[in-house]
């Protein structure tokens, strides 16, 4: 995707929840940091090594200024599908090496992190149409199957299929619930 239908499908999931414009631009942390992501990812994308360094260090100013407005940490290695959604701001912190898949909805204090031992150790996937609660953590070499809640104040450090619900410390499926009616 481009970069214009990537922040485009961004937008238009704030939208979906009621947003209007005015208040996605100027009040909405959440889409200032996925934008600024966007950016910066598309700059780590380039082919041309000059403009590339040149870009990705004003982007990495931008990205400084933006966590300390908002308390959001998005590195622009990590990878991010389309419709990525921020449902609050404040204290969420993604890996630099993490993948999260297409539709994804992330709450307020979620860390997306490096967790494990010699070869476990490493950074989670996620796949498409995920949901994470408020203070969830998911951490590790582990693979997250699409479609799946996982509520808040869980700690997943362990790999799951698609269409369920996770919750507790450790993890657990509690049920196979989708994620359909939280995205």
């Amino acid at each position: 995707m481009t970069l214009k239908s990537l922040v485009t499908s961004d937008y238009l999931k704030y939208k979906k929840y009621g947003a209007h414009f005015f208040s996605i631009i100027f009040f909405t942390q959440g889409f200032w940091a996925i934008f600024q992501y966007r950016i910066a990812h598309s700059c780590y994308k380039l082919r041309v090594p000059l403009l590339k360094q040149i870009l990705l260090g004003l982007c990495v100013i931008w990205q400084k200024i933006i966590e300390l407005l908002t308390g959001i940490s998005i590195p622009y290695t990590a990878k991010i599908g389309h419709s990525f959604y921020i449902g609050h701001f404040g204290g969420i912190i993604i890996n630099a090496k993490s993948e999260i898949g297409n539709n994804c909805n992330i709450s307020q204090g979620v860390t997306i992190g490096i967790s494990g031992r010699a070869e476990n150790r490493g950074v989670p996937i996620l796949g498409h149409n995920i949901y994470v609660g408020a203070n969830a953590v998911v951490a590790g070499k582990i693979v997250i199957g699409n479609n799946i809640v996982i509520g808040a104040n869980t700690l997943v450090v362990n790999s799951f299929p698609e269409n369920v619900t996770l919750l507790g410390v450790p993890a657990e499926i509690v049920s196979n619930n989708t994620s359909k009616d939280y995205i």
